[in-house]
């Protein structure tokens, strides 16, 4: 093994004790989710039955957006250094947004990013991605087609093109 991939019994330890913290965290996470379902009818979240650091959310669409009526399912990766570092999250639905990548799903913002602080929990960042749902950032878009909309001014465009969307990928079918 290369000496730059061995790690002394020093660094062994700490990982071993974030990875214990970070599972402490999210089980106190889990808890308050458990305890508070009804609190926050807008996110639901949903841990990983075999997994404490994968998560899954379903979070509704914003009222008075192109999103209203739909239902988002995102993807919760958490790094074994949570809460430290930020989890890695992502829409699975199909979301027409200038902030989040049209086929990956990544999400443009910046508490993911570089203005993460431990304070944050799954479910606030599921709060600030609804925020962002309804005050998209033009400036830093994903979806350079949803971003060039609606700097160009044709918020009808966007709205038109986010509602289509939502329809055909967040809101069920009922029979």
């Amino acid at each position: 093994m290369p000496q730059s991939l061995r790690q002394t019994p020093q660094q062994q330890q700490r990982v071993h004790e974030e990875g214990r913290a970070s599972r402490a965290r999210l089980f106190k996470e889990y808890k308050e989710v458990q305890r508070e379902k009804s609190a926050d009818p807008d996110i639901q979240l949903i841990c990983d039955d075999s997994n404490i650091f994968k998560w899954t959310a379903l979070i509704k669409g914003p009222s008075e957006t192109p999103y209203e009526g739909g239902v988002f399912q995102l993807a919760f990766a958490i790094p074994e250094q949570y809460p430290l570092l930020p989890p890695q999250v992502r829409f699975l639905t199909k979301i027409f947004h200038p902030n989040v990548h049209f086929k990956t799903g990544e999400i443009c913002l910046d508490i993911l990013k570089n203005a993460w602080s431990p304070a944050w929990t799954l479910q606030s960042v599921c709060r600030a991605i609804i925020a962002l749902m309804a005050h998209p950032e033009a400036d830093s878009p994903l979806n350079c087609d949803s971003g060039n909309l609606l700097r160009s001014g044709d918020i009808r465009g966007y709205q038109s093109m986010a509602r289509m969307y939502t329809r055909l990928a967040a809101i069920s079918k009922k029979s």
